[in-house]
């Protein structure tokens, strides 16, 4: 019997929890794999018998990683699925011995050059990262949809309004390394599939500060996010393309 594989990075934001329950409430003999920097959330339900949950955490060091996917690769035949949903938009990091605070710049001077790395680091580089260490399931020849979580202020034809340099930054270099990655998976992996999703605004820790100024409708349940995204992944075909789409599998300009 064929059991479906999926991954989720970054599985403990509100989006990604609500990924992991949908997958777990699918009829059907699968693999789970999740992995955080920090405290995994328990499924809202108990975990069905046909589904096999690994969790790991992982402080997404390049070391970390490359373990990460050497333990992947040694536990599954196969990904079906990858979600990978780092990132950071405000919060606190810890560097050369001090505690950084950070939040989206309204004006050039509000610009650190620790923040920008540290944002850069965590929208852009860390996703390529998993990419690059999981090049040898790629080379299995399994069919494999990957979907990494973008945004649409990522868009450059699309930024109308300015502010939130790290973060716009971060997001326009992640389009990049996928575009890229599109081009190269073309001609070495045509059975992967590349998908910068945009979710919209959604309920959760990283838009908490900022919803009051979310028009009435347009604040997203994370399981509405994750049912809309699933219905993205399932249409998707195998194009050898990037797409750049938000939740309502609406193309976005690059």
């Amino acid at each position: 019997m064929t059991v479906s594989s999926t991954l989720i990075i970054g599985a403990s934001s509100a989006i990604a929890n609500a990924i992991a329950n949908h997958v777990a409430d699918q009829d059907c003999s699968q693999t789970l794999i999740r992995i955080s920097r920090s405290a995994l959330p328990k499924l809202s339900s108990a975990t069905p018998s046909s589904l096999q949950l690994i969790d790991r955490q992982c402080d997404y060091g390049e070391n970390a990683i490359a373990s990460c996917c050497e333990e992947i690769l040694a536990s599954v035949q196969h990904l079906d699925y990858i979600f990978i949903c780092n990132g950071v938009l405000h919060g606190h990091y810890q560097r050369h011995g001090k505690l950084h605070e950070f939040a989206p710049e309204k004006k050039l001077e509000d610009v650190s050059i620790d923040n920008l790395e540290h944002v850069i680091r965590s929208n852009a580089v860390i996703p390529l990262l998993w990419l690059q260490h999981l090049l040898p399931l790629f080379a299995r020849n399994h069919p494999c949809k990957v979907v990494c979580f973008s945004a649409r202020v990522g868009s450059i034809q699309d930024n109308r309004l300015g502010g939130w340099y790290s973060y716009r930054a971060s997001k326009a270099m992640l389009n990049m390394l996928l575009k890229t990655t599109s081009i190269e998976f073309a001609r070495r992996f045509k059975q992967v599939k590349l998908i910068a999703f945009h979710p919209g605004t959604t309920d959760s820790d990283l838009s908490k500060p900022f919803q009051a100024n979310v028009p009435e409708g347009k604040l997203f349940s994370p399981d509405f996010v994750a049912q809309q995204l699933f219905n993205i992944v399932k249409t998707a075909t195998f194009d050898q393309q990037l797409s750049y789409l938000d939740w309502d599998n609406q193309s976005i300009d690059f």
